[in-house]
Order: structure tokens, then C-alpha cells, then sequence
């Protein structure tokens, strides 16, 4: 080991643990509970959660894969999967024949309709209550400078 690549402090690890740890744990516990209420799992609602926000219901799968941090291939697998449950369907795109596009269907709206509300009492359970105004203003700088940082999308 080189001063260029030092351990964590014992405070550092500690912090990092306790991160790693909690998001492990938060997911797992939003994923159960999203399945126990509405049937769905947490892949399913970020796709769905992409497609109610943009104005037309509906998006193209490279977009839609950069939106969520996946591979192509992952999005086409797991659209897949929701088209046999109806919650999407794939459209294919009138200026680019090879390009697609995935389209909410009813049956998914009604499903994050469904889902949104247990899903936010959830997040707000685990996280927020826990948190004073200002402590949630502070995560949301850091976490945007973290980021920042690091390059990713701070949307």
C-alpha cells in the first residue's frame, strides 16, 4: 500500500459500512414491501416510475436504459417480463426502424397508482422520520456533490 492509496480511517469505515448496509437493507425492504402491496418488484416500479414521467407515457429503450443505469440488454429482458404481465408494451418507431419505443399500458398505470402510495409511507418510514429538515437538506448537498464528483447525473 502506497500513501496514494491509504485505508479508510476507522471513522471513514465505519461510515462506509453503515452506508453499504443500509442501502442493502433499504432496498431489500422496499422491494418486499412493494411486492407484498402491489405486486411488483423494485425494477418494475423504476421502469414504470420513468415512463409515468414523461408527458407521452412512453420512451425509447436506449433512453430508457440511460435513465435507469442499465444495460440495453437488461432493459430489453426485464420489458420483457412486464409485457407479459401487460404493464408495458413495445412500440416500434416510426422514424428509425430499428429503434423502439416502451409505452405504459393501463394495467401499469394502474399498478404504480397502486404501488406509489405504500411506496412513499415506506421511504418516508425508513428514511425521512428518522431525519430532522435540516438533516435532509444536508444529505441532499452531499449526496449531490458526491455525485457531482463522481460524474453521474445529479437530476
Amino acid at each position: 500500500m502506497t500513501n496514494d492509496d491509504p485505508w479508510l480511517s476507522d471513522d471513514e469505515q465505519y461510515m462506509w459500512r453503515q452506508w453499504m448496509g443500509f442501502d442493502a437493507e433499504l432496498l431489500a425492504t422496499l422491494n418486499r414491501e412493494m411486492q407484498a402491496d402491489a405486486g411488483l418488484s423494485s425494477p418494475d416500479y423504476q421502469v414504470l416510475v420513468v415512463l409515468t414521467d414523461s408527458a407521452e407515457g412512453r420512451i425509447r429503450v436506449s433512453d430508457l436504459a440511460a435513465a435507469l443505469q442499465w444495460e440495453r440488454s437488461r432493459v430489453s429482458h426485464h420489458v420483457a417480463r412486464m409485457e407479459k404481465r401487460d404493464l408495458v408494451s413495445r412500440l416500434g418507431c416510426v422514424d428509425d426502424g430499428r429503434g423502439a419505443f416502451v409505452r405504459i399500458t393501463e394495467t401499469g398505470r394502474t399498478a404504480i397508482e397502486r404501488a406509489a402510495p405504500g411506496h412513499v409511507r415506506a421511504v418516508r418510514r425508513l428514511v425521512f422520520d428518522a431525519l430532522t429538515a435540516d438533516e435532509v437538506a444536508q444529505l441532499g448537498e452531499i449526496f449531490y456533490r458526491l455525485r457531482s464528483r463522481a460524474g453521474l447525473s445529479t437530476e
